[in-house]
């Protein structure tokens, strides 16, 4: 339907000229779907060599993951699952300091399991107050929804109806490397 690639386009349009590591995290309940996910800012970012995304879930080794994030070029996208994002948080391995971007896609999954719920909140904890956090999903409860508001301020809650109407076949990406004030005049 698209939701993935909102929140990567918003991702990459609101990262720095020259990132931080750790300037975006994605939290997901699957490691499927960590993967799915890199996979659309690979995508989005296939003439942009500069941006570095990695996904980061258990059942692998920890130490992997550390060198990774330690290595001499960290990512600047994190995607990944509570667990191992909390762990890596705790040893001290993953450093949040820079992050600008906090987003959780299929928020009612994530926050409707109470053990993945606390490892947010703990993550959450550990990030900046300015960061923007943005949250998705196709379904939300009313309970969950209630959750997802204690996560933001000022919060703006965008509703689709009849999603059929938004489905989007055979897109394709061009890139064009413009200067801020050539941008209008180029897309009219």
């Amino acid at each position: 339907m698209g939701k993935t690639a909102v929140f990567v386009l918003t991702v990459l349009q609101n990262l720095a000229d020259e990132p931080k590591p750790g300037s975006a995290l994605i939290l997901c309940h699957t490691r499927e779907l960590a993967y799915q996910i890199k996979n659309e800012f690979l995508r989005f970012t296939k003439y942009n060599k500069a941006v570095r995304t990695e996904v980061i879930y258990g059942g692998e080794p920890i130490n992997n993951h550390i060198k990774l994030l330690k290595g001499a070029t960290p990512p600047h996208i994190i995607v990944g699952t509570p667990g191992r994002i909390l762990a890596l948080v705790r040893g001290k391995h993953l450093d949040l300091h820079n992050l600008k971007m906090f987003v959780l896609d299929e928020c009612d999954r994530l926050l409707d399991q109470m053990n993945m719920r606390g490892d947010i909140q703990q993550i959450f904890k550990e990030t900046p107050h300015t960061k923007q956090v943005m949250m998705f999903t196709a379904t939300l409860s009313g309970d969950i929804k209630q959750t997802c508001r204690k996560f933001m301020r000022n919060a703006t809650e965008v509703l689709i109806e009849n999603e059929s109407k938004l489905t989007l076949h055979g897109l394709k990406q061009y890139f064009v490397q413009l200067n801020e004030n050539e941008k209008n005049s180029k897309l009219m």
